[in-house]
């Protein structure tokens, strides 16, 4: 062996030393791999032993639920007894009218089970005939103003202008009496409003109309979509039947059980005729009638109750197919609306005007009435240039209690298609600050201005909270805006309106409405915080099963006397089964605070629960907080922990109340459009 293989052997010759540490620290190994395993083992347990214990738990608060479930179920249905009882209050206040905005809001207000097809078209017919006959009255005062004109005309000018005014309608009238080629601007005085027209018609006997209108009438009703007409009709139809049946059923029933108590009455009758007077009989049959009578109107207010849960189900129906239009420029009125009125836009031939003689005036009187001046004309082969007829450039005023959030668009009527449209229209110039709105138009006619339906959906989000008894306050914001609604008793009133953070003045304010009158009008300023069900093929909304939300509006109303509740982050993440909103008792009108605590409620339709997790909380969890347990409704969950005061109050709650805050609700949709 060399010198360098006995010095590697002396290398690899391990000391007593080295073996005694080796085989002290292979033993510390197995003890620590042991206690590991013990630990492990002995974990695992503990953590099945949780598990066992958790689905224990969770097992019996399911089987206390189910147990308790038909009697909350009833008991819930006797508080939502106030949705058709609110209906039949309605019902009592509605008559009959001949005035257009009456019958309009009697199409709207009236639920489809009430109203027959035949009434429908008895009264879209009434409002345009009485639309036709409105501008028919218009179109005979102008006539009657312009026979007068030269008696009325300007000293400096020479022409006739003319503004009337009132609350919803304001005329501008000008005559052109001179035919003054170099007189091509026209304006009015004391007014922003101006025409700068062309030679052709400066040279010519014409009169210019403005007729500018608060409301548009211009805009047809529109007709339900075929794509909502099935849902809708199946509904309604159903509510229909349901009725008839259920008032056969009670007629036959009320038969039998009257027959049956007068059998029996009859029978008492006859075995104690010897011992008992005639009138003992009346007060029997006087009975039987009484129990006749509460079992019709307790069947009858079943069956409305249905029939109201089918109408409320319709305000948050989806279309299921998207609208569609032929024309390339045609305005699609369910992703467009129109704001701040019509303005009719006309070009009259000057009539013959009143001549004085021998001190009477005389006037020639055509029989065919007010002429229109075509402009363009239909042909243009006798005039020389093919620019003789270039677009006329307008400038309106926009209407003080409007917001537009975005500039708007113009777009003008197309009498033969029945529709507005955006080609004819160019070089739209829209100053804010002034509020004025500047285009080109190539032939005149009805325009209107145009903002985007939805520019306020998706909501950023939203608060319900009580201010007194049977009184609410609804914060709804959104990117642009923020906005108040107070609600009390069967009327609504806007609280306030921010704008970028501004507070912005409203003549709305202060005025209070029902419902329906007050969403119009909301609509009408350009305040749209009110999907349609059209409106998810234009936002991206987080979709709710319908009876899941319609089931949470009507008890988010009922508990709305005493609790607040809020927009969550989390009902986004939650299935569309599930909504979870946030909540706290409120009992007292105070100013928000600042952070105050919130619950945070999670519900299914069949199911409410408090969840574990806060809206500050990292990670989504439905896991159920500690110490609580699983109810059928929100009621009877919030009765678990809210006070004495609290539940006194929601017991006491108005049921117009309660039906007027449902109805803001589901025409909100804030849990699918926030």
């Amino acid at each position: 062996m060399g010198p360098k293989a006995k010095k590697s052997a002396r290398k690899k010759k391990i000391t007593k030393a080295e073996r005694l540490k080796q085989l002290q620290e292979e033993e510390r190994r197995q003890k620590e791999e042991e206690e590991a395993r013990v630990k492990h083992e002995k974990e695992e347990m503990e953590r099945l032993e949780r598990q066992r214990i958790e689905r224990e738990k969770w097992h019996q608060l399911e089987a206390k639920d189910l147990e308790r479930r038909n009697e909350e179920l009833e008991e819930l249905y006797l508080l939502e007894e106030c949705f058709p009882e609110a209906e039949k209050l309605k019902r009592d206040t509605r008559l009959l009218s001949q005035l257009i905005e009456k019958l309009r809001l009697l199409l709207l207000q009236t639920p489809s089970y009430d109203l027959e097809d035949k009434t429908i078209i008895q009264y879209r017919g009434s409002i345009l005939e009485l639309q036709e006959l409105l501008h028919l009255k218009f179109n005979v005062a102008t006539e009657r103003l312009l026979r007068q004109a030269s008696t009325l005309a300007d000293l400096d000018s020479g022409n006739m202008e003319k503004v009337i005014q009132d609350e919803n309608v304001t005329l501008y009238v000008w005559a052109n009496l001179k035919k003054n080629p170099r007189y091509r601007s026209v304006r009015f005085s004391e007014t922003q409003i101006r025409f700068e027209i062309p030679r052709i018609l400066a040279t010519s006997g014409i009169a210019i109309r403005l007729l500018h209108t608060h409301y548009d009438h211009a805009t047809p009703l529109r007709p339900v979509s075929a794509s909502l007409q099935g849902p809708t009709a199946t509904v309604t139809h159903f509510v229909k039947d349901e009725v008839q049946k259920g008032e056969a059923e009670i007629s036959k029933e009320l038969q039998e059980e009257y027959k049956q108590q007068e059998c029996e009455s009859v029978s008492v009758c006859e075995e104690e005729t010897k011992v008992e007077e005639q009138g003992d009989i009346e007060v029997q049959m006087s009975f039987v009638q009484e129990e006749s009578e509460a079992t019709k109107c307790k069947l009858e207010m079943k069956l409305l109750s249905e029939a109201v849960f089918a109408a409320q189900l319709l305000l948050i129906e989806n279309a299921n197919e998207k609208p569609c239009f032929c024309e390339d420029n045609e305005v699609d009125l369910c992703q467009f609306t129109t704001l701040g009125g019509v303005y009719h836009l006309d070009i009259f031939e000057l009539p013959p005007q009143c001549k004085p003689m021998k001190g009477w005036m005389i006037v020639e009187i055509l029989k065919e009435g007010l002429q229109k001046y075509i402009y363009p004309p239909e042909s243009t082969e006798d005039f020389e240039t093919e620019n003789a007829f270039p677009p006329i450039e307008v400038t309106l005023e926009v209407q003080e209690n409007v917001i537009f959030f975005e500039d708007p668009m113009v777009a003008r009527w197309d009498a033969e298609g029945k529709h507005w449209q955006t080609d004819g229209i160019s070089n739209v110039l829209y100053q804010s600050e002034e509020r004025l709105i500047t285009f080109s138009l190539e032939t005149f006619g009805p325009v209107t201005l145009i903002q985007d339906t939805h520019i306020n959906m998706p909501f950023q989000s939203w608060e319900l909270r009580p201010l007194d008894v049977n009184k609410v306050l609804l914060t709804v914001t959104t990117v642009f805006t923020e906005i108040q609604i107070q609600i009390k008793e069967n009327l609504c009133m806007l609280a306030s309106v921010k704008v970028d953070n501004k507070k912005h003045s409203s003549t709305l304010e202060g005025r209070w409405m029902t419902p329906i009158s007050f969403i119009l009008a909301l609509k009408e300023t350009g305040l749209n915080i009110f999907p349609t069900g059209h409106s998810h093929f234009y936002v991206v909304i987080n979709h709710k099963e319908p009876l899941v939300e319609i089931k949470a509006y009507r008890q988010l109303a009922l508990l709305s006397s005493a609790f607040a509740f809020g927009w969550s982050k989390w009902n986004v993440e939650c299935s569309s089964k599930k909504v979870i909103v946030k909540l706290r008792e409120h009992l007292t009108e105070e100013e928000p605070v600042q952070d105050p605590n919130w619950t945070l409620l999670m519900f299914s339709g069949d199911r409410a629960q408090r969840l574990k997790i806060n809206e500050n909380s990292e990670t989504f969890s439905e896991a159920l907080k500690e110490e609580t347990e699983f109810h059928s409704t929100l009621y009877h969950l919030v009765k678990d922990f809210a006070s004495k005061e609290a539940m006194e109050k929601i017991r006491s709650s108005k049921c117009q109340f309660i039906d007027s805050v449902c109805y803001m609700l589901l025409s909100t949709r804030l849990l699918s459009y926030s």
